[in-house]
C-alpha cells in the first residue's frame, strides 16, 4: 500500500506564519523597549527623589498636620538646591570653596584620578560654554583601507604640533568603542587625512551606539 507523501506546502504556510511572528515580535521589542526603559529610569528617578525628600520632613510635624507631603515635591526641592547652589558656587566665596575642595580632593590618591575623570566629563557635557566634539569625521585606522568614525575635538596642542615630524596640521580624533562610547582612545591625525562628514554629531553617535545598526538621516543638520 503506497502511503501518500506529506504536504510540503503545509509545512511552508507554518513557517511563513512562523517568521512573521518573530518579525513582529521583534519590531514589538524595538519599539517599545527604549520607551518603556527610559520612562521606567524616569519613574525610578522621581520615585527616589520622593523618598529622600520625604526623609528630611521631621515625623513630628507629618503627625501633627504641621507640614503635608505632596508628590512631586522632591523634584522641585531637587531642582531648587541646585539651582541655589549654582548661584552660591559662582559668587566669590563659593568659588573659593569650591577650589578648596578640589585642591582637598586632588591630593586623595585614587579618587582623585576618580573626580577629575567626572569632572571633566560632566563639564564637556553639560557647560554651555563647552567646545565639545566639534564633527564627525572619517579616518582609516589601525591601517590603511579600514575606516572608522571618529569625533573631531580641535587643532592638537602646540607642543604636540611642533615636535610630530610633519609639515601639515594636526588634528585631535577621538575612537568611541562599540557599544559603549563613553570609552575610547585619542590619536593625532594629519588634516589631509580626516574626512569630515555631513552627519551631526548625534547622529553618528547613535551609528556607533547601535553598532551599524540605526542608519544616520541623510539631511544634514
Amino acid at each position: 500500500m503506497a502511503i501518500s507523501p506529506k504536504n510540503p506546502n503545509k509545512h511552508n504556510f507554518f513557517g511563513f506564519v512562523i517568521s512573521k511572528l518573530k518579525t513582529y515580535l521583534f519590531t514589538g521589542i524595538l519599539v517599545t523597549a527604549p520607551v518603556t526603559i527610559t520612562f521606567y529610569m524616569a519613574y525610578e528617578l522621581f520615585i527616589w527623589m520622593d523618598k529622600w525628600t520625604r526623609s528630611l520632613i521631621p515625623p513630628q510635624m507629618m503627625t501633627k498636620g504641621l507640614l503635608y507631603y505632596i508628590p512631586g515635591f522632591g523634584v522641585v526641592v531637587l531642582i531648587s538646591a541646585l539651582i541655589v547652589i549654582g548661584v552660591f558656587t559662582t559668587g566669590f566665596i563659593g568659588n573659593f570653596f569650591v577650589r578648596l575642595g578640589d585642591f582637598i580632593v586632588s591630593k586623595m590618591p585614587l579618587i582623585s584620578s576618580i573626580y577629575s575623570l567626572l569632572k571633566q566629563l560632566f563639564e564637556t557635557v553639560l557647560s554651555p560654554k563647552s567646545q565639545s566634539f566639534k564633527e564627525a569625521v572619517l579616518v582609516q585606522y589601525p591601517r590603511k583601507g579600514i575606516w572608522i568614525i571618529g569625533f573631531l575635538a580641535g587643532s592638537s596642542a602646540p607642543e604636540l604640533q611642533e615636535k610630530a615630524p610633519v609639515s601639515e596640521n594636526l588634528l585631535s580624533i577621538f575612537i568611541p568603542t562599540t557599544p559603549n562610547p563613553t570609552s575610547g582612545f585619542l590619536i593625532l591625525m594629519p588634516e589631509t587625512e580626516v574626512i569630515k562628514l555631513d552627519m551631526s554629531v548625534e547622529d553618528a553617535l547613535k551609528y556607533v551606539v547601535s553598532c551599524g545598526i540605526v542608519a544616520p538621516t541623510d539631511e544634514k543638520k
